[in-house]
Protein backbone atom coordinates (compact mmCIF):
# COMPACT_ATOMS: atom_id res chain seq x y z
CA UNK A 1 0.00 0.00 0.00
CA UNK A 2 1.58 3.36 -0.90
CA UNK A 3 1.58 6.25 1.69
CA UNK A 4 1.91 9.74 1.42
CA UNK A 5 5.11 10.34 3.19
CA UNK A 6 3.99 14.50 3.57
CA UNK A 7 0.33 13.13 4.73
CA UNK A 8 1.22 11.52 7.16
CA UNK A 9 3.68 14.00 8.96
CA UNK A 10 1.78 16.43 10.24
CA UNK A 11 1.93 18.45 7.31
CA UNK A 12 4.85 20.26 6.49
CA UNK A 13 3.60 22.40 3.72
CA UNK A 14 6.47 25.29 3.69
CA UNK A 15 8.83 24.77 6.10
CA UNK A 16 10.37 21.05 7.54
CA UNK A 17 10.00 19.91 11.18
CA UNK A 18 13.06 17.72 12.25
CA UNK A 19 11.26 15.46 14.21
CA UNK A 20 9.22 14.74 11.13
CA UNK A 21 12.30 13.95 9.35
CA UNK A 22 13.80 12.00 11.69
CA UNK A 23 10.60 9.75 12.07
CA UNK A 24 11.44 8.86 7.97
CA UNK A 25 14.05 6.57 8.90
CA UNK A 26 10.92 3.42 9.19
CA UNK A 27 9.87 4.35 5.69
CA UNK A 28 13.21 4.45 4.33
CA UNK A 29 13.70 1.22 5.30
CA UNK A 30 11.21 0.33 2.12
CA UNK A 31 13.92 2.28 -0.08
CA UNK A 32 17.40 0.29 -0.63
CA UNK A 33 19.95 1.84 -2.38
CA UNK A 34 22.05 -1.22 -3.07
CA UNK A 35 19.78 -2.12 -5.91
CA UNK A 36 22.17 -1.94 -8.79
CA UNK A 37 20.20 0.07 -11.42
CA UNK A 38 18.36 3.50 -11.99
CA UNK A 39 14.60 3.37 -14.06
CA UNK A 40 14.78 6.22 -16.48
CA UNK A 41 11.45 7.67 -17.78
CA UNK A 42 12.90 8.83 -20.17
CA UNK A 43 14.69 5.95 -21.37
CA UNK A 44 11.85 3.45 -21.44
CA UNK A 45 14.17 1.11 -19.62
CA UNK A 46 17.12 0.49 -17.14
CA UNK A 47 20.14 2.51 -17.64
CA UNK A 48 23.66 0.62 -16.75
CA UNK A 49 24.35 -0.19 -13.11
CA UNK A 50 26.04 1.96 -10.41
CA UNK A 51 29.44 2.26 -10.22
CA UNK A 52 29.33 1.27 -6.94
CA UNK A 53 31.46 1.28 -3.91
CA UNK A 54 35.31 1.58 -4.79
CA UNK A 55 37.64 -1.30 -5.14
CA UNK A 56 40.61 -1.87 -2.22
CA UNK A 57 43.87 -3.94 -2.65
CA UNK A 58 43.37 -6.95 -1.51
CA UNK A 59 45.99 -9.77 -1.90
CA UNK A 60 47.74 -11.20 -4.80
CA UNK A 61 47.24 -15.01 -6.79
CA UNK A 62 48.88 -16.91 -9.35
CA UNK A 63 47.21 -15.73 -12.67
CA UNK A 64 44.87 -17.82 -13.94
CA UNK A 65 43.93 -17.82 -17.62
CA UNK A 66 41.25 -14.94 -18.49
CA UNK A 67 42.62 -13.00 -15.37
CA UNK A 68 42.83 -9.39 -16.89
CA UNK A 69 45.94 -8.14 -18.12
CA UNK A 70 45.72 -4.79 -16.21
CA UNK A 71 45.60 -6.72 -12.98
CA UNK A 72 48.86 -8.51 -12.96
CA UNK A 73 51.72 -7.65 -10.59
CA UNK A 74 54.27 -6.65 -12.19
CA UNK A 75 56.59 -6.15 -9.25
CA UNK A 76 55.82 -9.40 -7.95
CA UNK A 77 56.27 -10.84 -11.31
CA UNK A 78 59.85 -9.18 -11.15
CA UNK A 79 60.86 -10.54 -8.38
CA UNK A 80 59.18 -14.25 -8.94
CA UNK A 81 59.73 -14.32 -12.52
CA UNK A 82 56.19 -15.68 -12.17
CA UNK A 83 52.91 -13.53 -13.41
CA UNK A 84 50.77 -13.01 -10.36
CA UNK A 85 47.44 -11.45 -10.28
CA UNK A 86 46.02 -8.71 -8.40
CA UNK A 87 43.15 -9.27 -6.35
CA UNK A 88 40.68 -6.12 -4.79
CA UNK A 89 37.51 -6.61 -3.25
CA UNK A 90 34.77 -3.92 -2.77
CA UNK A 91 35.18 -1.51 0.10
CA UNK A 92 32.96 -2.33 2.85
CA UNK A 93 30.85 1.29 2.61
CA UNK A 94 30.47 3.89 0.28
CA UNK A 95 29.50 7.86 0.34
CA UNK A 96 26.30 9.04 -0.27
CA UNK A 97 26.28 12.74 -0.57
CA UNK A 98 23.20 14.46 -0.82
CA UNK A 99 23.28 18.05 -2.74
CA UNK A 100 20.26 19.56 -1.57
CA UNK A 101 19.34 23.27 -3.51
CA UNK A 102 17.39 25.67 -0.44
CA UNK A 103 17.91 29.04 -3.20
CA UNK A 104 14.37 30.99 -3.29
CA UNK A 105 13.11 29.34 -6.42
CA UNK A 106 12.82 26.17 -4.53
CA UNK A 107 10.30 27.76 -2.43
CA UNK A 108 7.61 28.06 -4.43
CA UNK A 109 4.32 25.57 -4.52
CA UNK A 110 0.62 25.79 -5.91
CA UNK A 111 -0.05 22.27 -4.59
CA UNK A 112 0.70 20.36 -1.67
CA UNK A 113 4.15 21.67 -0.03
CA UNK A 114 7.09 23.64 -1.14
CA UNK A 115 9.70 22.55 -3.64
CA UNK A 116 12.31 22.76 -0.93
CA UNK A 117 9.89 21.07 1.76
CA UNK A 118 9.68 18.10 -0.69
CA UNK A 119 13.21 18.20 -1.62
CA UNK A 120 13.99 17.71 2.29
CA UNK A 121 12.14 14.95 2.68
CA UNK A 122 13.75 13.06 -0.44
CA UNK A 123 17.03 13.72 1.24
CA UNK A 124 16.32 12.89 4.42
CA UNK A 125 14.83 9.07 3.03
CA UNK A 126 17.96 8.64 1.01
CA UNK A 127 19.91 9.42 4.10
CA UNK A 128 18.50 6.96 6.25
CA UNK A 129 18.35 4.61 3.90
CA UNK A 130 22.11 5.03 3.20
CA UNK A 131 22.73 4.54 7.29
CA UNK A 132 20.41 1.14 6.67
CA UNK A 133 23.04 -0.10 4.60
CA UNK A 134 25.83 0.53 6.15
CA UNK A 135 27.00 3.52 3.94
CA UNK A 136 28.55 7.20 5.02
CA UNK A 137 26.09 10.19 4.84
CA UNK A 138 27.52 13.97 3.79
CA UNK A 139 26.75 16.55 1.59
CA UNK A 140 25.83 19.94 1.06
CA UNK A 141 22.63 21.92 1.56
CA UNK A 142 22.83 25.10 0.04
CA UNK A 143 21.19 28.65 -0.63
CA UNK A 144 21.85 32.01 -1.79
CA UNK A 145 23.00 33.51 1.79
CA UNK A 146 24.48 29.96 3.25
CA UNK A 147 26.41 26.42 2.44
CA UNK A 148 26.57 24.01 4.78
CA UNK A 149 28.90 21.18 3.92
CA UNK A 150 28.96 17.89 5.95
CA UNK A 151 31.74 15.42 5.15
CA UNK A 152 30.77 11.81 4.70
CA UNK A 153 30.13 9.98 8.31
CA UNK A 154 28.82 6.71 9.16
CA UNK A 155 25.92 6.05 11.70
CA UNK A 156 22.72 7.54 12.79
CA UNK A 157 24.58 10.19 14.38
CA UNK A 158 25.46 11.47 10.98
CA UNK A 159 21.68 10.97 9.80
CA UNK A 160 20.91 13.14 12.81
CA UNK A 161 23.45 15.68 12.43
CA UNK A 162 22.81 16.17 8.58
CA UNK A 163 19.04 16.14 8.72
CA UNK A 164 19.70 19.01 11.94
CA UNK A 165 21.39 21.45 9.58
CA UNK A 166 18.78 20.79 6.77
CA UNK A 167 15.65 21.83 9.08
CA UNK A 168 17.97 24.42 10.82
CA UNK A 169 19.04 26.08 7.48
CA UNK A 170 18.81 29.78 7.27
CA UNK A 171 16.92 29.75 4.13
CA UNK A 172 13.77 28.67 6.03
CA UNK A 173 13.88 32.02 8.14
CA UNK A 174 15.12 33.98 5.64
CA UNK A 175 11.97 33.31 3.66
CA UNK A 176 9.81 32.75 6.53
CA UNK A 177 11.18 36.80 7.60
CA UNK A 178 11.01 37.96 3.88
CA UNK A 179 14.26 38.43 4.01
CA UNK A 180 15.74 40.12 0.52
CA UNK A 181 18.10 37.80 -1.08
CA UNK A 182 20.17 39.78 -3.40
CA UNK A 183 22.25 37.13 -4.36
CA UNK A 184 22.15 35.08 -7.39
CA UNK A 185 20.85 31.52 -7.51
CA UNK A 186 23.03 30.68 -10.52
CA UNK A 187 25.59 32.22 -8.90
CA UNK A 188 25.05 30.02 -5.45
CA UNK A 189 25.06 26.70 -7.25
CA UNK A 190 28.03 27.20 -8.81
CA UNK A 191 29.60 27.62 -5.68
CA UNK A 192 28.03 25.12 -4.03
CA UNK A 193 29.20 22.38 -6.68
CA UNK A 194 32.73 23.64 -6.21
CA UNK A 195 32.73 23.32 -2.49
CA UNK A 196 30.94 19.85 -3.06
CA UNK A 197 34.55 18.20 -4.68
CA UNK A 198 35.81 18.99 -1.47
CA UNK A 199 33.85 16.38 0.35
CA UNK A 200 33.41 13.88 -2.56
CA UNK A 201 35.73 10.77 -2.69
CA UNK A 202 35.83 8.99 -6.05
CA UNK A 203 33.37 6.28 -5.73
CA UNK A 204 30.39 8.19 -4.01
CA UNK A 205 27.02 8.37 -4.93
CA UNK A 206 25.62 11.57 -5.46
CA UNK A 207 21.91 13.19 -5.31
CA UNK A 208 21.76 15.80 -6.94
CA UNK A 209 18.14 17.38 -5.36
CA UNK A 210 17.14 20.66 -7.17
CA UNK A 211 14.93 22.75 -9.70
CA UNK A 212 17.88 22.97 -11.43
CA UNK A 213 17.21 27.01 -12.55
CA UNK A 214 20.21 27.93 -10.79
CA UNK A 215 22.37 25.14 -13.28
CA UNK A 216 24.51 27.34 -15.57
CA UNK A 217 27.71 25.95 -18.29
CA UNK A 218 30.01 26.63 -15.23
CA UNK A 219 28.15 24.28 -13.08
CA UNK A 220 27.27 21.97 -15.89
CA UNK A 221 31.23 21.51 -16.28
CA UNK A 222 31.74 21.08 -12.19
CA UNK A 223 29.16 18.56 -12.58
CA UNK A 224 30.56 16.83 -15.54
CA UNK A 225 33.95 16.37 -13.75
CA UNK A 226 31.93 15.16 -10.68
CA UNK A 227 30.37 12.62 -13.28
CA UNK A 228 33.79 11.27 -14.20
CA UNK A 229 34.46 9.09 -10.89
CA UNK A 230 31.09 9.08 -8.97
CA UNK A 231 27.55 7.99 -9.98
CA UNK A 232 25.24 10.72 -9.84
CA UNK A 233 21.39 11.19 -9.85
CA UNK A 234 19.60 14.28 -10.70
CA UNK A 235 16.82 14.53 -8.57
CA UNK A 236 14.54 16.87 -10.59
CA UNK A 237 12.15 18.93 -8.08
CA UNK A 238 8.80 20.73 -9.49
CA UNK A 239 5.81 21.64 -9.23
CA UNK A 240 2.75 20.69 -11.51
CA UNK A 241 1.87 24.28 -12.70
CA UNK A 242 5.75 24.82 -14.16
CA UNK A 243 5.21 21.67 -16.17
CA UNK A 244 1.43 22.91 -17.55
CA UNK A 245 -0.94 26.02 -16.74
CA UNK A 246 -3.89 25.86 -14.70
CA UNK A 247 -7.54 25.57 -16.80
CA UNK A 248 -7.88 28.81 -18.72
CA UNK A 249 -9.05 31.92 -16.49
CA UNK A 250 -7.60 34.53 -14.75
CA UNK A 251 -5.94 33.62 -11.57
CA UNK A 252 -4.25 36.08 -8.77
CA UNK A 253 -0.78 34.92 -7.54
CA UNK A 254 0.78 35.99 -4.37
CA UNK A 255 5.00 36.44 -3.93
CA UNK A 256 7.15 35.88 -1.03
CA UNK A 257 7.10 39.77 -0.64
CA UNK A 258 3.43 39.41 -0.30
CA UNK A 259 3.12 41.54 -3.42
CA UNK A 260 0.38 39.89 -6.27
CA UNK A 261 -0.03 40.04 -9.74
CA UNK A 262 -2.59 38.43 -11.73
CA UNK A 263 -1.95 35.07 -13.90
CA UNK A 264 -4.61 35.11 -17.44
CA UNK A 265 -3.63 31.80 -19.22
CA UNK A 266 -6.34 32.11 -21.55
CA UNK A 267 -3.99 32.89 -24.41
CA UNK A 268 -3.66 29.38 -26.17
CA UNK A 269 -0.16 30.85 -27.94
CA UNK A 270 1.51 31.46 -24.22
CA UNK A 271 -0.32 28.21 -23.05
CA UNK A 272 1.62 26.45 -25.62
CA UNK A 273 5.10 28.09 -24.87
CA UNK A 274 5.17 27.48 -21.53
CA UNK A 275 4.88 24.15 -22.04
CA UNK A 276 7.12 23.97 -24.16
CA UNK A 277 9.74 25.94 -22.33
CA UNK A 278 9.47 23.57 -19.24
CA UNK A 279 9.67 20.48 -21.87
CA UNK A 280 13.03 22.48 -22.63
CA UNK A 281 14.36 22.74 -19.65
CA UNK A 282 13.43 18.92 -18.77
CA UNK A 283 15.41 18.06 -22.29
CA UNK A 284 18.31 19.69 -21.30
CA UNK A 285 18.71 17.98 -18.25
CA UNK A 286 18.16 14.43 -19.29
CA UNK A 287 21.17 15.43 -22.75
CA UNK A 288 23.06 16.37 -19.95
CA UNK A 289 22.28 13.09 -17.80
CA UNK A 290 22.62 10.75 -20.77
CA UNK A 291 26.02 12.89 -21.94
CA UNK A 292 28.33 11.98 -18.73
CA UNK A 293 26.76 8.71 -17.71
CA UNK A 294 24.24 10.50 -14.87
CA UNK A 295 20.73 9.25 -13.53
CA UNK A 296 17.50 11.64 -14.22
CA UNK A 297 14.53 10.98 -12.16
CA UNK A 298 11.37 13.33 -12.16
CA UNK A 299 10.07 14.09 -9.08
CA UNK A 300 6.52 16.39 -9.23
CA UNK A 301 5.37 17.70 -5.54
CA UNK A 302 2.19 16.28 -6.19
CA UNK A 303 3.47 12.90 -6.47
CA UNK A 304 4.12 10.40 -3.47
CA UNK A 305 7.71 10.67 -2.97
CA UNK A 306 8.59 7.55 -1.65
CA UNK A 307 7.12 5.52 -4.26
CA UNK A 308 8.88 8.17 -7.12
CA UNK A 309 11.87 7.05 -4.80
CA UNK A 310 11.12 3.31 -4.84
CA UNK A 311 10.62 3.37 -8.69
CA UNK A 312 13.24 5.60 -10.02
CA UNK A 313 15.50 3.22 -7.99
CA UNK A 314 14.30 0.28 -9.65
CA UNK A 315 12.53 -1.59 -7.26
CA UNK A 316 10.34 -3.75 -8.52
CA UNK A 317 6.48 -4.43 -7.12
CA UNK A 318 5.40 -7.28 -6.19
Amino acid sequence: MKHDVINELNDDIVEVQQQNLIRLSQSAKQLPLKVGKIRSQWSGGYLSPFKGRGMEFDEVRPYQVGDEIRNLDWRVMARTGKPYTKMFREERERSVLLFVDLNVPMFFATQKAFKSVIASYAASLLAWSANFHGDRVGGLIFSEQQHIELRPKRGKKAVIQYIQQLAEHRAWADWSNNTDTIADDSNSTEQALFRLQHVTNPGSLIFMISDFRGLTEQAEQTVAQLAKHNDIVLLFIYDPIESELPPKGMYRVSNQDSSAFTLDTNNAKFRVQFHENFMSRKAHLVKLCQRYGMYFLPLCTQANILATLQTGLGVRRR
